[in-house]
C-alpha cells in the first residue's frame, strides 16, 4: 500500500498538462528579442515565471523527502519523470522563443542534477564555492562536459542544504553550458529564499 501512495504522489508534482499550458503561454507571448538580448515588453516574464514553477515543484519533491514522506528511490523517480517532461524537445515556435526555451531548458538541467545530487548525498555540505566552479569551467574548456554538470550537480545540492553561494564566485563565468547550469542554481536559491510554503505543501 505504502507504494502505491508514493506512486500516486509522484505525478501530483508535474504533470505533461501543465507543461503544454506553459508552451501555449509562450507560443502566445510574441516574445522577441532586441538587440541587448533583453525583451522589447513584460512578455519575457513568461519565462521566469515557467522556470520558477518548475523548481517550485522540484522542492517540492526534495521536501517530502526531507521530511521522510519519500524514500530516495521515489524522490528519484518523481525527478525523473519531472525531468522528462521538461527536457523533452518541443516543436519549433519562432527563432527567438526557440532559443529562450533551449536557455531555459539548459538551465534546467542544472537545477534538475542538484536535486539528484541532493538526494543521493554525494556532495560536500560546506564546500569551496569558487575552487569548484573554477573546476567546473575548466572541466567544460577541456571538453569534459559530464565532469562539469557533475561539480554543478554538487554547487546546487549543497544550495539546497542550505549553502550560499558568494557573489565573488560568479564573477568571471565564462558564457557557455556551467554558466547556464549555474543559472538554474540560482532559481533553486533565489526560490529557497521566498515563501517556504512548499515545505508544507501536501498537494
Amino acid at each position: 500500500m505504502p507504494d502505491k501512495v508514493e506512486e500516486q504522489i509522484n505525478h501530483e508534482f508535474y504533470t505533461q498538462e501543465r507543461w503544454n499550458n506553459w508552451i501555449k503561454q509562450v507560443q502566445e507571448s510574441g516574445f522577441v528579442l532586441t538587440e541587448s538580448d533583453e525583451p522589447s515588453t513584460n512578455e519575457g516574464e513568461v519565462f521566469v515565471n515557467m522556470e520558477d514553477d518548475i523548481i517550485l515543484a522540484c522542492l517540492k519533491v526534495i521536501a517530502k523527502f526531507d521530511r521522510d514522506i519519500l524514500s530516495s528511490e521515489s524522490t528519484l523517480k518523481a525527478i525523473a519523470e519531472l525531468r522528462d517532461i521538461v527536457l523533452a524537445e518541443i516543436e519549433p515556435i519562432s527563432e527567438d522563443i526557440d532559443l529562450m526555451v533551449d536557455s531555459l531548458q539548459t538551465s534546467l538541467m542544472g537545477g534538475i542534477a542538484a536535486c539528484e545530487c541532493y538526494i543521493e548525498g554525494d556532495f560536500d555540505p560546506k564546500p569551496k564555492m569558487k575552487d569548484i566552479i573554477k573546476s567546473a569551467i575548466d572541466a567544460e574548456g577541456a571538453g569534459d562536459v559530464q565532469i562539469a554538470m557533475g561539480y554543478v550537480a554538487q554547487i546546487g545540492a549543497a544550495v539546497i542544504g542550505g549553502k550560499k553561494i558568494p557573489k565573488k564566485a560568479l564573477e568571471n563565468v565564462p558564457y557557455g553550458f556551467v554558466a547556464e547550469w549555474l543559472d538554474g542554481i540560482e532559481s533553486i536559491a533565489a526560490a529557497m529564499v521566498g515563501a517556504n510554503s512548499y515545505k508544507k505543501d501536501d498537494d
